[in-house]
């Protein structure tokens, strides 16, 4: 039995950009091309939405990132930076999202998504070590 062959980057790219602008998903999550880089023909520069889960600190807030699908993705997986102020485990002081310390990065696979992985780092804002860490004022930016 041969091989499944994998799908191209940009056609993976391409599909989870048709996805993301129907606004398929649960609507807890969204993301699409980042503004300004409409003519990226390479798909590199996203942007994502996050909005907060009910119960905890981030209950209602709306989180927005860069995110950056380099040339390697999906065999590497996207890098992702917060530009509203959140304190998370998984996030530096510059609102990156740490490889080692958000599972979906440190233990990527070709098969995960922009939305798996939005939808994952909204459920660990959810976790217990996150659901009540305080925040910064809503709204801030880095």
């Amino acid at each position: 039995m041969a091989d499944k062959v994998p799908m191209p980057r940009n056609f993976k790219l391409l599909e989870e950009l048709e996805k993301g602008e129907k606004g398929l998903g649960d609507g807890n999550v969204s993301y699409g091309m980042e503004e300004g880089h409409e003519d990226d023909h390479l798909l590199r520069f996203w942007t994502g939405t996050i909005i907060g889960p009910p119960g905890t600190v981030h209950d209602g807030r709306i989180y927005n990132l860069k995110i950056h699908c380099g040339m390697d993705y999906p065999e590497k997986p996207p890098s992702l930076q917060f530009t509203t102020k959140i304190n998370l485990t998984c996030v530096d002081g510059e609102g990156n999202v740490i490889p080692a310390k958000f599972h979906v990065l440190s233990k990527w696979n070709r098969e995960y998504t922009l939305e798996i992985t939005l939808s994952e780092l909204r459920r660990d804002m959810a976790s217990p070590h996150n659901r009540k860490l305080a925040q910064p004022p809503e709204g801030t930016m880095y």
